[in-house]
C-alpha cells in the first residue's frame, strides 16, 4: 500500500471512491451527498487550506482523507479531518488508521497545533482523537451527535478552553454535515 498526498489529477477517482463507499454503507442519497461534498471541497477550497491524502494499491486508490482549515478563536493553527473513505473491501484492515496517522504526521511537520473531527469515537480514538466538549471548543454548527466531536493536540500542549465561534471552509459550512 502506498500513502501519498492527494494529487488533483486523482479528483474523479476520489469522488467516485467517496460516492461508492457512502452509497454502500448509508444508501444512494448519502453517497450522492458525500460525493457532492468532496466535489465542492476540492473545487472551492484554496489549496493552502485543503490537504488530502490517498492510499493506493495496484488497483488504484483505496482510501482518501481530507483535512481543511479550521479557524479557532485563539488563532492556533487548526484543521478538521472530514471526510474519510476507505473502499469497502479494505475496511477493517487498518487502512484508514494508517492513512490518518500519515496525515497527522504530515500536519505535525507543518506546525499545525490542533486537529478536529466529527465522527465515530470508536474509530477516531484509535488515531489519537479524544472527545471534546463544546464548552471547550465550539463546533461551527449544532451537532446532531455531540459525542462525535473530537480533537487532538499536535503540538503537545493541552487544548485550552476557547471562547467564541469557530469556522470551517465553505464546503463544510452546511448544517446537514453536523
Amino acid at each position: 500500500m502506498k500513502l501519498s498526498l492527494f494529487n488533483p489529477s486523482d479528483t474523479q477517482s476520489v469522488i467516485r471512491l467517496f460516492t461508492e463507499v457512502f452509497t454502500t454503507s448509508e444508501g444512494k442519497s448519502e453517497g450522492e451527498v458525500i460525493g457532492t461534498l468532496v466535489t465542492n471541497l476540492i473545487a472551492t477550497t484554496k489549496p493552502q487550506e485543503l490537504i488530502g491524502f490517498t492510499a493506493s494499491d495496484d488497483d488504484g486508490i483505496i482510501a482518501c482523507i481530507f483535512f481543511s482549515r479550521f479557524i479557532v478563536p485563539n488563532k492556533q493553527s487548526a484543521f478538521i479531518l472530514a471526510p474519510v473513505a476507505v473502499a469497502t473491501q479494505h475496511q477493517g484492515l487498518g487502512t484508514g488508521q494508517k492513512l490518518i496517522r500519515y496525515g497527522l504526521d504530515y500536519l505535525k511537520r507543518q506546525m499545525v497545533d490542533l486537529v478536529f473531527t466529527y465522527g465515530d469515537p470508536a474509530f477516531y480514538t484509535k488515531t489519537g482523537f479524544k472527545p471534546i466538549a463544546e464548552t471547550v471548543v465550539k463546533a461551527p454548527f449544532a451537532l446532531s451527535e455531540p459525542i462525535g466531536w473530537l480533537a487532538q493536540s499536535l503540538d503537545g500542549h493541552p487544548i485550552e478552553t476557547m471562547q467564541g465561534a469557530t469556522q470551517c471552509v465553505e464546503a463544510l459550512s452546511d448544517s446537514k454535515y453536523w
